[in-house]
């Protein structure tokens, strides 16, 4: 009886895998087409902006109020579209593998400076200042700059998207000792005196705004492949891939990605950089917070 339930375990167990399998490779087949679809869509979408921008420029000749505005409204438009793109070409890459890290030293103020400055101006139209916090001091550190520009740049958009005019954005950086659970013991005072003297082995990089807080039960679900939560009538939604996206990136560096979030109280977005590659805390901190 015992062999017969045995036996009727592993087919079973067998028949799971297979079916995982099966799955995994659907899914992998409909992400290198969503791809191949978006990389289609990369230059007529340039087309359009260039043609926009020069419209708008008046390089064809004088517009009046009403053209100009529909001009920004297309401009805007195909941004948003630029965006989707752009999202699902990144999340293919993950998806199939293709993303590689590409380490090198570099200043992440330095970094995420120029990320700052290339959303100014649209902070700027919409009325919602947006402050870059810096850390003095930081030594130069080995990261992948341009994921880690990504993961700023798939933030901030939720900021601005999120945050009415008259609202403020936060992006800081600072040092920050990562403490991983496995080397946790019981601490005397004199221990936890010395904490104050340990090297710091990581880099916190935090998107703050005053928009309308996330209520604590959406705080795991939004960074899930394809979420998205109710949008207010005045808000455009998305693709639900650029919090996902953002979590594979963080975690393609070793680090781990959280939200401290409540309704009417905005929200502040965190992610952690090991100083080091590979040098970070145990897998099971990554659901962790801090």
């Amino acid at each position: 009886m015992r062999k017969a339930v045995s036996a009727d375990h592993s087919t079973l167990s067998s028949e799971t895998l297979s079916t995982e399998d099966a799955l995994q490779s659907e899914f992998r087949r409909r992400s290198i087409a969503l791809a191949s679809v978006a990389h289609e869509l990369k230059t007529p979408l340039a087309i359009m902006a260039g043609y926009t921008e020069l419209l708008l420029s008046g390089g064809v000749g004088p517009l009046n109020g009403r053209q100009r505005q529909v001009l920004h409204e297309m401009r805007l438009s195909g941004e948003r579209l630029r965006k989707f793109v752009e999202d699902f070409l990144a999340f293919s890459a993950i998806e199939t593998g293709k993303v590689k890290m590409n380490y090198e030293a570099g200043d992440v103020n330095a970094c995420l400076a120029e990320v700052c400055t290339f959303w100014v101006g649209r902070f700027q139209e919409k009325g919602v200042a947006c402050y870059f916090l810096p850390s003095a001091g930081l030594e130069p550190f080995a990261f992948d700059a341009l994921k880690v520009q990504h993961v700023a740049s798939n933030l901030l958009v939720n900021a601005l998207k999120f945050t009415p005019s008259g609202g403020t954005v936060w992006i800081s950086v600072e040092p920050f000792f990562w403490e991983r659970r496995a080397d946790q013991r019981i601490q005397t005072p004199h221990d936890r005196r010395n904490r104050a003297n340990l090297k710091q082995n990581s880099v916190r990089i935090t998107v703050a705004d005053t928009g309308p807080g996330i209520a604590p039960e959406y705080h795991q679900e939004i960074f899930e492949d394809f979420r998205m939560l109710p949008y207010p009538k005045d808000v455009a939604g998305g693709t639900g891939l650029g919090l996902a996206i953002a979590r594979r990136l963080v975690q393609a560096h070793g680090g781990k990605i959280w939200i401290e979030s409540e309704p009417g109280m905005g929200s502040k977005f965190s992610f952690l950089i090991p100083v080091a590659p590979g040098d970070g805390p145990n897998k099971e901190d990554e659901k962790g917070k801090e």
